[in-house]
């Protein structure tokens, strides 16, 4: 197992594989996807939040609140508002892989149709 894990084609442990899945289950849900990549621009407050996402702000709050208690974002005091940004790079990245990814294919199968 090297230090960012083991091989591709090697086994993975069980704890890993649970954290994995786990990690993947916080980026299931659309909302708090779409909130990721939001803040992959850049900080951004509740409200603000929940006027680009179209929920409310105790929803896009909840979403938060799960998102800081697994380590994929923070907040910081800014005056008397709390900003949110992404704690966790490799999240970010993997969001926005996967958001890239899926623009390629869409332009891929419409070129199919076209």
């Amino acid at each position: 197992m090297t230090e960012d894990g083991p091989p591709p084609g090697t086994p993975i442990d069980d704890v890993q594989l649970q954290d994995t899945a786990a990690m993947f289950g916080m980026l299931a849900a659309t909302a708090r996807l779409q909130i990721i990549w939001l803040l992959c621009d850049g900080e951004r407050d509740v409200g603000t939040l929940a006027a680009e996402v179209g929920q409310s702000v105790a929803a896009v709050s909840q979403h938060l609140a799960k998102l800081k208690l697994a380590g994929i974002v923070r907040a910081r005091k800014e005056g008397r508002r709390q900003v949110y940004l992404v704690e966790d790079s490799d999240v970010s990245e993997i969001v926005q892989i996967a958001v890239r990814h899926h623009q390629r294919r869409e332009r891929r199968d419409r070129g199919r149709t076209a």
